[in-house]
């Protein structure tokens, strides 16, 4: 995946097509440096299982595989100058988002397994283990919005249309978009939320690794209490910022024009992470040897 951004980003530079409405090398861009994050968080959590390594290893590399085919496709269709998601013009391009769409359920399913391996693993920081099996949940869970974007938009027929399928609701793909991510500012785009889910898989244990970095400064944070309700108040937060993002989208909302309503659950949303932090950081701070042995535990496995 490193190599197929290395690729892709030369693309940008060196090929002016544009394809509904973007440069035609970015999918692939965006594409190759997401698997880039997403397969070391996977294989970062899979380095942590105490049993079910031999399952991991083979959920790990389905997981790879599923990820090389679906990149090969993307640029294979880029160099020929065609879209590769909901690309239904010829029997060729029909069986090659096929083919996507069988590797993208192999993923899901590959992910699958890894989440059960850490659901059921035991570790030593608690609050470490929470962060992974929260990202990985979310992170399924915004994998799965892409199911959601090969249902057909308004207008478009099954074995009718040549494409059927949309990122945009309420408005055709290719319009008026944000800068860099491509997200449109006209009508609800799916991809936000898909990024948001899947990307927890990054930020949760980026929370668990900042709390135990910042842990010798502060002694609340060194209670490893504290760190476990810090964690599952950012899950929940997480997972309610991820179902606002997905109501709004479907809603046919842009992300920069929010209504009254949006804003209204996102502000309860804020109050309850305000809230939640303040509750969370309420608890007494337990004795110095028993704080140096549970941030040594979260230090273990950050590094």
């Amino acid at each position: 995946m490193v190599v197929m951004a290395v690729v892709s980003a030369v693309g940008l530079a060196a090929d002016d097509r544009v394809l509904v409405g973007a440069p035609i090398w970015f999918k692939s861009f965006k594409f190759s440096v997401s698997f880039v994050a997403y397969c070391l968080s996977l294989a970062w959590m899979l380095s942590l299982l105490p049993r079910g390594r031999r399952v991991g290893w083979w959920a790990g590399t389905v997981v790879a595989l599923a990820s090389l085919v679906e990149m090969v496709i993307i640029v294979g269709q880029v160099m020929r100058g065609k879209r590769s998601h909901f690309n239904h013009e010829t029997p060729f391009d029909d069986a090659l988002f096929n083919a996507m769409a069988v590797t993208v359920v192999i993923l899901w399913l590959g992910t699958l397994a890894i989440a059960v391996l850490l659901l059921c693993a035991r570790s030593a920081d608690r609050a470490s283990a929470w962060a992974m099996r929260s990202g990985i949940v979310l992170a399924l869970a915004g994998a799965a919005v892409g199911f959601l974007m090969t249902q057909p938009a308004p207008g478009q027929r099954r074995g009718v249309s040549e494409v059927v399928g949309a990122h945009s609701v309420g408005v055709p793909d290719g319009g008026p978009s944000m800068p860099l991510t491509g997200w449109s500012t006209t009508g609800g785009d799916l991809r936000i939320p898909h990024f948001v889910g899947m990307h927890a898989l990054q930020l949760l244990p980026l929370l668990v690794m900042v709390l135990t970095t910042l842990a010798p400064r502060f002694a609340r944070l060194a209670d490893a209490r504290v760190r476990m309700r810090l964690v599952l108040l950012a899950s929940g937060v997480y997972a309610a910022a991820f179902t606002l993002l997905l109501w709004q989208a479907l809603r046919g909302q842009p992300l920069i024009q929010p209504d009254g309503v949006t804003l209204t659950v996102a502000g309860l949303i804020l109050v309850a992470a305000v809230l939640g932090t303040y509750g969370s950081l309420r608890v007494p701070t337990p004795l110095a040897g028993k704080t140096t042995t549970d941030v040594s535990a979260s230090k273990e496995l950050v590094s």
